[in-house]
């Protein structure tokens, strides 16, 4: 089940964080709130998913993940341009990613 909260909350925490984008700083009052609530939900699920994996795994798979969702939706729906730097950064936070599934015993489960 940890691992559905993790989902959960990386999801939750990426329509939010494109929400703030659509939020124009604050001033949209729609996209404001469900920037707000994505972000509460978020932090909610991520507290459900830290109760039974450790806290340094779960917040490397959340933020990882989530930096590069939130970078796809950038270059696919705001149509920001994507570097040679930005590419290999995202290659290695994905690497990251894996190294720590599959060789690291820091999950705590």
């Amino acid at each position: 089940m940890p691992y559905v909260f993790l989902g959960a909350a990386i999801v939750l925490e990426v329509i939010a964080t494109t929400f703030l984008k659509l939020s124009d700083g604050f001033t949209k009052p729609v996209y404001s709130l469900i920037t707000i609530g994505g972000y509460t939900a978020s932090f909610y699920f991520l507290s459900l998913c830290i109760q039974q994996l450790g806290v340094g795994f779960t917040y490397a798979v959340w933020s990882a993940v989530g930096i590069v969702l939130i970078a796809s939706i950038g270059i696919i729906v705001f149509h920001e341009k994507l570097d040679v730097g930005g590419a290999v950064g995202m290659g290695l936070i994905i690497a990251g990613v894996i190294v720590l599934n599959l060789f690291s015993k820091m999950s705590g489960s």
